[in-house]
């Protein structure tokens, strides 16, 4: 991938001219040394990331830093700030979270830890070469030995650690390092048949835990770890949009809903892809490049894995691409993932907006929402698929406590046993919906049953469009606006293309009221369909 990697070396260099300019030169600060985050913050994990394409760079022949004084003398001051906030126990602190921090600390280390493997790979180093070895080498194995202390917050958490306790523990010789990093792995891969990791953060966590996974199978040579890399890889190749970006809804981490494109995938399937010769792995990874190129984005930061592995740049593969038809059901991951071409949609099991429609530049989230005892949103709880689509299904059950049988201790309700109250059951609200692909559409078919007279909404909420139009008027649309639409089919549509939704119905005017606790999509021009329960309604989705 000779073009990959001369954009890469290209925006390393862009990425090293910036690292100059935001440096703090300042002899008196604390902050001698560091670079200065976007947010104004300096902490170490910036900082080594800032260093470690700076020793990229000088470390590689084709570089027009290669072998820099000023770049050695930046990367050795960036490293001084480093080595003087590591803590005595190895750990580093990540200031806007987590101090004394193991998973932080793993994350520092995983940085650079491929820099002192190429330059232990060496058969003779330099004065300088050495000297960056040698401070490589005592940051990192600080950090391993800090590492021991453990803890952690979330599942990806536990595979840092792990995965950089391993690596070190090989590179370094030390077998504490190994079995430390086997407690943690002993509580088995929360990789499922599907591939989806427990976060389920296609946009961020699931690349780190692949990251992981690579790492582990090197350190312990076991090619089990790189199998749970392939099922999720082969999982994300249905999970690009058809702008490009990743789809992010189903996440549970801070990526959900944003815009993220997947450069970070971009060496796993060029890996993978060039290791198993899996061919649509390396169409993908060319794709990824197309993306950069399209979105004008920087290159991935992985100048240094192609100069431990010279396959990978050398591999070339013609194709590039994702699949444009598919139809995937996760049943493990509570997701089914459609595309048409052109569009995609995609039916989620747990959430209140269940389904999304993508055409390109348009979004389109279904929620149905309203408020039942504690509940204010479908949010299905089982998800099947028959010859007549995606069947999904909740009952929301109806309670009501009852008096204590006996006079409690307190008369404080905050600390009375409520838990242990008698209830009084019922009535309970079931929720069916079937979305199929039908002639016209996407046809959605909605129906409540066991409670009457509630006011319940099915809400549409659009991103990316400009107007609203039906037979009876057009409505530009900024975003945030609310509409309650009660025949006819109706447009979506922005200057590129557009959707059409119905028949509308409204039966009733809705407005947020107190016991409708489950808000709007944010940031979405949205249209209300109303009505009272139960009702029975199926719209078609053009898109």
């Amino acid at each position: 991938m000779q073009k990959h990697y001369e954009k890469i070396l290209q925006d390393t260099e862009k990425s090293v001219a910036r690292s100059l300019v935001i440096q703090n030169l300042e002899k008196g600060s604390p902050y001698y040394g560091a670079f200065t985050q976007p947010d104004g913050v300096y902490q170490a994990k910036f900082a080594i990331y800032r260093a470690a394409s700076m020793i990229s760079a000088y470390l590689n022949r084709d570089s027009r830093y290669y072998h820099d004084a000023l770049i050695l003398e930046r990367a050795l001051l960036g490293l001084d700030y480093v080595d003087r906030v590591q803590h005595e126990n190895g750990l580093f602190d990540y200031v806007t979270c987590n101090f004394f921090s193991a998973p932080d600390t793993a994350f520092c280390i995983w940085k650079i830890i491929p820099h002192l493997r190429y330059l232990m790979a060496q058969e003779t180093l330099d004065e300088n070469e050495a000297l960056l070895k040698a401070r490589l080498e005592r940051i990192i194995h600080m950090g391993a030995r800090g590492l021991l202390e453990g803890g952690f917050h979330t599942p990806n958490h536990r595979w840092a650690i792990a995965s950089a306790l391993a690596i070190c523990g090989k590179m370094f010789d030390e077998d504490d390092l190994v079995k430390a990093a086997d407690i943690y792995l002993r509580e088995g891969i929360d990789c499922n048949q599907d591939g989806e990791y427990a976060e389920k953060s296609a946009g961020n966590y699931n690349s780190v835990n692949n990251d992981a996974m690579l790492l582990l199978a090197d350190a312990l040579d076991d090619p089990a770890y790189e199998a749970h890399v392939i099922r999720n890889l082969r999982m994300m190749l249905t999970y690009w949009e058809p702008d490009d970006s990743v789809f992010t809804a189903n996440s549970t981490r801070f990526d959900k809903d944003r815009l993220v494109y997947p450069d970070a995938y971009y060496i796993e399937y060029l890996s993978m892809g060039v290791k198993h010769q899996i061919p649509e792995f390396l169409a993908m990874a060319n794709h990824i490049f197309d993306i950069i190129d399209d979105k004008g984005i920087p290159g991935p930061d992985v100048l240094i894995d192609l100069m431990l592995n010279p396959a990978l740049k050398a591999a070339e593969y013609g194709e590039s691409g994702t699949p444009q038809r598919f139809s995937a059901f996760y049943a493990d991951s509570g997701i089914a993932r459609v595309r048409r071409g052109k569009y995609t949609y995609t039916v989620m099991r747990g959430k209140s907006n269940f389904l999304w429609v993508h055409n390109g530049s348009i979004k389109l989230a279904v929620k149905i929402g309203g408020s039942f005892c504690e509940h204010r949103a479908f949010k299905a709880e089982t998800m099947t698929q028959d010859e007549d689509g995606f069947h999904l299904h909740q009952t929301m059950r109806g309670w009501y406590y009852l008096p204590f049988e006996e006079k409690p201790e307190t008369s404080d309700w905050w600390q009375m046993d409520n838990a242990a109250r008698k209830k009084k059951l019922g009535p309970d609200m079931d929720i069916d919906v079937t979305i199929r692909e039908g002639d016209e559409g996407l046809e959605v078919e909605m129906k409540t049953s066991g409670v009457v007279g509630a006011p319940w909404r099915v809400e549409l909420a659009f991103n990316g469009i400009n107007r609203i139009a039906n037979e009876h008027m057009t409505m530009p649309v900024h975003g945030d606006e609310v509409l309650v639409l009660r025949d006819s089919f109706f447009e979506a549509m922005n200057d590129e293309t557009s959707m059409q939704i119905g028949p509308a119905f409204g039966v009733h005017h809705f407005t947020e009221g107190k016991e409708d606790s489950e808000a709007k999509t944010p940031g979405a021009a949205t249209v209300y369909l109303t009505d009272y329960t139960p009702f029975h309604h199926t719209i078609t989705i053009r898109p």
